[in-house]
């Protein structure tokens, strides 16, 4: 069986533009793969398909630490999917959940966490959850938020912004990734390059670029557009919306700025977000 690698991230981060590279990289098909293709490569951890039928009742009448005291045993029994690593995406943080760990490390080859800047982060999740962007600042800052029990997944425990890059990202590990959205905006054949020596990928220079190309947001957004996105939750009219960093500049107001660096200053400067002009 193979280990787990995460694709972990806050939600709205850049998990689905990494998991849509790895896919177009690893299948390497003359055109782009399709993104609703990209659960069949790298599985969702969350899948309530994964913890049917491990109760004697239905799963809508198990509790919710019942479900956190399985989640270790679901994740040991992905790694049996393949010999070769298994890719999984998760949103949860690296910490516990009624005192059982969310991320089974006893079964995790690597891991590659990527981190966005909240600023811009807070704008993508007011349209994903379909609410106003103090709503989402509030979210961010939110110890233990998550989501609910659905039709499609189990819960996922996010707890604030900081708490979930520091708990995946603040401590060296030779089998973790940190990575900088911004970063793989700006210099994608650099960071995504880094990616793949991580995973120790060895394969043609053109292969690699094809994949940078079949995975860019403009393919993504057209994709989602002829094809829709079934990850695309009900509140939003799209999952593939700007993809660009700074858009905070043109949304947020200076107040909603300086609650925001209030609620992570800490995490903020260690990444390089605070803004030169609200240091």
């Amino acid at each position: 069986m193979g280990g787990l690698v995460w694709l972990a991230s806050y939600p709205k981060s850049g998990n689905t533009w990494m998991r849509a590279f790895l896919a177009n990289l690893l299948i390497d098909t003359p055109e782009p793969v399709p993104i609703n293709h990209l659960a069949k490569f790298c599985l969702g951890e969350s899948a309530r398909v994964f913890y049917e039928g491990a109760f004697d009742k239905p799963l809508d009448e198990v509790s919710v630490s019942e479900i956190a005291r399985l989640r270790p045993q679901v994740q040991e029994s992905l790694t049996r999917f393949s010999v070769q690593p298994v890719f999984v995406k998760t949103h949860n943080y690296m910490g516990t959940w009624f005192d059982v760990p969310l991320i089974n490390l006893k079964v995790t080859a690597a891991a590659i966490y990527v981190a966005r800047n909240p600023l811009d982060v807070a704008i993508s999740c007011s349209h994903h959850f379909g609410e106003t962007i103090d709503e989402s600042i509030k979210r961010l800052a939110l110890a233990g938020s998550g989501t609910k029990m659905s039709a499609s997944h189990v819960p996922e425990i996010y707890h604030t912004w900081s708490h979930n890059v520091d708990s995946w990202a603040l401590h060296p590990n030779p089998r973790l990734l940190p990575l900088r959205y911004e970063d793989l905006v700006a210099q994608p054949e650099l960071y995504f390059g880094r990616v793949v020596r991580f995973l120790g990928i060895n394969l043609p220079e053109e292969r690699f670029r094809r994949a940078l190309r079949h995975s860019s947001f403009d393919i993504l957004k057209d994709q989602e557009k002829e094809q829709g996105f079934l990850e695309r939750p009900k509140t939003s009219q799209s999952f593939f919306r700007e993809g660009r960093a700074e858009q905070w500049r043109d949304v947020l107001s200076p107040e909603q700025v300086r609650q925001i660096i209030h609620d992570h200053r800490a995490t903020m400067e260690r990444l390089g977000y605070i803004p030169k002009d609200y240091a």
